[in-house]
């Protein structure tokens, strides 16, 4: 019980650092937002995950829930340019570490949602320019 409790009380520790560097990234601008230069804030894409957080971290069950599929689902749409892909990659991989986010489990999220997401997801070595 212990232990749950723990992993919850992680995972929205997790949901709210998500929320505040999204906040702090479209606040500073960051990249523009998707429209009509075709790129993406990283803004965007952390605030698109945050349903993820439990699921990203290892905190939640092995599946992700209806709300994160729908995220990604979302980012999904917003891929629609070799820019914004770069742009999501580029904040994967920088901001990933700091959330606590498994590799794995980042690996699997579009099978698991069901989405045919070719975003390539490997860590701090990924060449967003491919």
């Amino acid at each position: 019980m212990a232990t749950t409790t723990h992993r919850s009380s992680n995972a929205i520790a997790v949901a709210m650092v998500m929320v505040a560097a999204a906040t702090a990234a479209l606040g500073a601008g960051g990249a523009e937002a998707a429209g009509s230069t075709g790129t993406v804030s990283c803004g965007d894409v952390v605030s698109a995950l945050v349903p993820c957080s439990a699921f990203l971290t290892g905190a939640g069950p092995a599946t992700p829930p209806a709300a994160c599929c729908d995220g990604a689902r979302s980012l999904l749409r917003m891929a629609g340019t070799a820019d914004a892909r770069r742009a999501m990659c580029r904040c994967m991989v920088q901001a990933a570490p700091s959330f606590g986010v498994l590799l794995d489990r980042a690996q699997e999220l579009p099978d698991r949602c069901n989405i045919d997401f070719k975003l390539p997801i490997g860590g701090v070595n990924t060449d967003c320019n491919k």
